[in-house]
C-alpha cells in the first residue's frame, strides 16, 4: 500500500462499512476499508426481507459491495485493528495487516474521519449442539428466516428474562411452538396463561443438547431427559461489540437490555467530532438493509464534516498567506 493517510479510514466490511465506503468514494475522498473477513451473517446461506436481494448469500452481496467500491477508487486492507488514536489534526489507526501465513507486522494509517463498522460477536449458549447449527437450524432473527420455517415445528431457547420478547414473537410464524423457558427464570402466571392461550408449549427443563434423531430430525433433550423434535430453534444470543480498540478514545457509551454500544446520533456521529459508528455495533438488531442505510448516512456525514473542515482549512491559509 503506497498511501498511509487517507480522509477516511472505514474498519468492518459488512454492509454498513461498505456502504460508507461507497458513499466516500462517490465523493472523492481517499478512502480506506480495513476488514478482518468475520462478518456476522457468515454462517447463512441465504439473507432475507433485503428488498431486491431477497434471498442472496451473504458473503456474495459483500463481494459486489467490494467491487462496486473498487470502482470508486476506495482501497481495502485485509487487518485487525489493534488501536486507534489522536494524531494531530486526525487519527491514527495501529493495524495488523493478514498476510498469506498468517498476521504479519504492525502499520500505523492516518485518517480524518473515522467510521466504525466492525459488527458485534453473537455470544451462543453453552449448549451441546448449539454452535454447529447457527445460522442453519438455530437461528435469531424471524425477520430475516421466519418465513423459511413457518408452519414448522418451532423452538425459542430463551437465555433471559428479556428473551420473552422473543417468545412471544415467533408464535407468528407458527401455531406450534415450544418454549424452553428455563432461561426466563420463574414465569410469572399471567405470563404463562398468555402463553398456553395462544397454543405454545412451556418446557421448564433445562436443555441439555440439542442432537439429530435416528430420523433426521433435530433433537432436543432436557436435562431430565425429554425429548422433542423441532424443526428450526429460535434463541436470543448475548452480544459483543468489536469495539475495544477504541478505548483509548473515550467514547460515550448507552446501556441496552443488550448490553452497552457507543453512542451515535442519528447519523452515526459518537461523541467524538471524527469518529462515526454504523451497523451492528452500535445497533445489534439491525438487519441488513438497516445496516446499509445507517453506514450510508455516515459516509454522507463524514464527507459533510470533511467539507467543512476543507473550508476552515483554506479560510485559515489564506488569511495567514495575508498576514
Amino acid at each position: 500500500m503506497e498511501t498511509t493517510h487517507f480522509d477516511a479510514i472505514v474498519i468492518g466490511g459488512g454492509a454498513a462499512g461498505l456502504s460508507a465506503a461507497q458513499a466516500l468514494g462517490r465523493s472523492l475522498r481517499r478512502t480506506l476499508v480495513i476488514d478482518a473477513g468475520e462478518p456476522r451473517n457468515r454462517f447463512a446461506g441465504h439473507m432475507h426481507n433485503v428488498l431486491g436481494l431477497d434471498g442472496t448469500p451473504p458473503l456474495e452481496l459483500l463481494e459486489r459491495g467490494r467491487e462496486e467500491a473498487r470502482a470508486y477508487g476506495v482501497e481495502f486492507l485485509s487487518a485487525s485493528v489493534r488501536a486507534v488514536r489522536e494524531s494531530g489534526n486526525g487519527l491514527a489507526v495501529e493495524a495488523t495487516p493478514h498476510g498469506a501465513g498468517g498476521p504479519t507486522t504492525r502499520t500505523t494509517l492516518t485518517a480524518r474521519a473515522l467510521i466504525v463498522a466492525t459488527g458485534v460477536t453473537d455470544r451462543l449458549p453453552e449448549i451441546a449442539g448449539v454452535a454447529e447449527r447457527w445460522g442453519s437450524s438455530i437461528l435469531h432473527c424471524p425477520y430475516c428466516h421466519g418465513w423459511e420455517v413457518r408452519g414448522g415445528r418451532l423452538g425459542v431457547l430463551a437465555t433471559s428474562p428479556a428473551s420473552l420478547h422473543q417468545v412471544k414473537l415467533i408464535r407468528q410464524w407458527s401455531d406450534d411452538v415450544t418454549v424452553f423457558s428455563a432461561g426466563l427464570g420463574e414465569l410469572d402466571p399471567e405470563t404463562e396463561r398468555a402463553l398456553v392461550a395462544r397454543g405454545m408449549r412451556v418446557e421448564r427443563d433445562p436443555v441439555a443438547a440439542v442432537g439429530t434423531a435416528a430420523t433426521g430430525e433435530m433433537l432436543v433433550t432436557t436435562e431430565g431427559g425429554a425429548s422433542h423434535s423441532i424443526d428450526a430453534i429460535f434463541t436470543a444470543s448475548s452480544l459483543q461489540p468489536h469495539d475495544g480498540f477504541l478505548s483509548e478514545l473515550g467514547l460515550a457509551r448507552t446501556d441496552s437490555p443488550v448490553g452497552s454500544f457507543i453512542a451515535v446520533d442519528m447519523m452515526g456521529r459518537t461523541s467524538h467530532p471524527r469518529v462515526w459508528a454504523a451497523g451492528n455495533v452500535v445497533a445489534p438488531m439491525a438487519t441488513v438493509p438497516m445496516a446499509m442505510g445507517a453506514g450510508a448516512g455516515a459516509g454522507g456525514a463524514a464527507n459533510w464534516a470533511l467539507v467543512e473542515e476543507d473550508f476552515a482549512l483554506a479560510i485559515e491559509a489564506s488569511e495567514s498567506g495575508n498576514a
